[in-house]
């Protein structure tokens, strides 16, 4: 049986004091985080390229494999108040955890705020379908993929 959430529950706790549904609950499922990135050595900027990883699901933006991504992957950065608040850089913008560590609201298209599930598609937030899964793309060819402007 899923948990009833409190109304607006991530206006009245910080990141550390959410319950695990509460936390779960904030993801916006744009499936942005699941994309490669690649960051400029020489300025330390990060952009965005379309390749997803291996257990990401292009259709529903979720992990194809949540529960076990990190043993299936290693390198799948689990996120925690902590991981968030160290991994800030690379986060989307529009990302519920990066937005509520740096003192913001949630969007108006959030579906924790629209009631919605599918608003974050609707409004074209999210990479669903329009993503190339990591095992076609040759490591030599990565650059070819970064997304223009980044997310």
């Amino acid at each position: 049986m899923k948990q009833a959430l409190a109304r607006e529950f991530w206006k009245k706790k910080q990141l550390e004091e959410l319950s695990q549904a509460e936390w779960e609950a904030l993801c916006d499922g744009c499936g942005k985080c699941c994309l490669l990135k690649l960051e400029d050595d020489e300025t330390g900027h990060v952009y965005y390229t379309d390749i997803a990883c291996r257990l990401f699901d292009d259709q529903t933006c979720r992990c194809g494999n949540y529960a076990l991504r990190k043993e299936l992957v290693p390198q799948c950065v689990v996120l925690t108040p902590q991981t968030v608040r160290e991994s800030i850089d690379w986060m989307p913008r529009t990302c519920a955890y990066r937005l509520l560590a740096e003192g913001y609201d949630l969007y108006p298209w959030h579906p924790l705020v629209s009631g919605d599930a599918m608003s974050v598609h609707d409004a074209r937030i999210s990479v669903r379908a329009q993503t190339v899964p990591e095992y076609e793309v040759p490591e030599d060819e990565q650059l070819d993929h970064v997304i223009e402007g980044g997310l």
